[in-house]
Parts: C-alpha cells; structure tokens; sequence
C-alpha cells in the first residue's frame, strides 16, 4: 500500500498557481477527500498530515524546501518512519503528458525534473511511484523553466483540476495496494468528449422538441 504522499511544488504565494505546483494541488485534493489537515512540521521541512486509515498510518507531504530540494523533506519523513520507497507516492507535473491526463507509473528516470533528481538522490533509489499530472510542454526546451513557473491558461488549469478530481477515485485503490487497479482507473480516466454542436439551422430531428 501506499503510506506516503507527496505532493511536489514550491512554497509562496507567488508560485501557488503555477504549472509547477500540479502536485501540491493533488495534495490538497487527497487532504479534502481524506478529511486531513495540513500543517508546518519543521522536522520534515513541509507542510504535513497524517491519518489512520484501516489499520495504516498514512500520510500527506507538501515538501517548503522548493522544488529543487524536494528530497531532503521526503527522506526526512520515509527513514524516520521507515517507509519503503515502494510505499511512497510522489505526485508532480510532467511536461510530456497533455493537461487534462494523468498517469501513474513505478520507477524510472527523472527526465530532467528537479524535484524527483533530488528526491533520486536522497533515497538513493528512483523505485517509487509517481502520479504525473500532465501541465503539456511549451514546444522548445529553452521555454520549459518558464512554462513551468508560470499560471496555466483557466482553460487548462480547468483540465488539471478536473484530473485531478478524476484521478481521485483511485485513492482506495493505492491505499489498499492494489496498483494494477489504481493505474487502470488513473490511466482510463480521460475527461468526456463534448458533443458537437449541431448547426441551428437545420431543422429539429423526429420527436425532438422545437
């Protein structure tokens, strides 16, 4: 099972909305559904909550130390209460996947994002999970630092919420350990196809009020 949530961005005001700060929204997403709070523990540089959850002690981490040292808050909290890599779950934004999507995975390289290098190193291991939240990329590499510290469009921050909210539904699932289901449900979960406008002119089809 999961005991271990985190949540990757930056703190301050200034960097709240950010593309940067996708895992913090789903931080505070999973703090709502679990009815948990939030709050400064400086042993673990960031903002954390903890619940019992049928029989497991679970919790939620949203490192303060920025992104770039992510990894000091996390093994902070892992070694000192034994938590397995395996058992961690970080969530973040990832540039490759489109705004609106998500996916969970175990394991691999950190593809050029600070916050799993630093959390690489710190556990000495990438053999963790990651939920990435897609934030979509701007196109050229020479953008990618400013496209990532600044406000998606409301169109897509509607996407990544509504992700967000979706992916949700997977809670019990990695709770309970069961990752195969966790990563179809996350996986499958892609928002609805809006119906396509139909012409005004043309005329009502049989049977459809006028």
């Amino acid at each position: 099972m999961i005991k271990l949530f985190v949540g990757l961005g930056n703190p301050g005001a200034e960097y709240e909305a950010t593309r940067h700060n996708a895992g913090f929204w789903w931080i505070d997403a999973v703090a709502r559904e679990l009815k948990m709070s939030l709050g400064l523990d400086h042993s673990y540089h960031g903002l954390v909550a903890r619940a019992f959850i049928k029989g497991q002690t679970v919790w939620l981490l949203e490192p303060q130390t920025f992104m770039n040292a992510s990894g000091k808050s996390v093994a902070a909290l892992a070694r000192f209460f034994k938590i397995l890599p395996g058992e961690i779950l970080v969530a973040h934004d990832e540039l490759d996947i489109t705004p609106g999507q998500a996916k969970l995975k175990l394991g691999g390289s950190h593809a050029g994002h600070n916050g799993l290098r630093d959390i690489h190193a710190h556990l000495g291991t990438d053999d963790y999970w990651r939920l990435r939240i897609g934030v979509g990329h701007p196109g050229i590499k020479s953008e990618v630092v400013n496209w990532v510290l600044k406000k998606p469009s409301a169109e897509q921050r509607t996407a990544i919420e509504d992700c967000i909210g979706r992916s949700i539904k997977a809670l019990p699932a990695l709770l309970a350990g069961e990752m195969d289901k966790a990563t179809m449900l996350i996986h499958t979960s892609k928002p609805p196809r809006p119906k396509p406008p139909r012409p005004a002119d043309l005329p009502p089809k049989e049977g459809e009020p006028t």
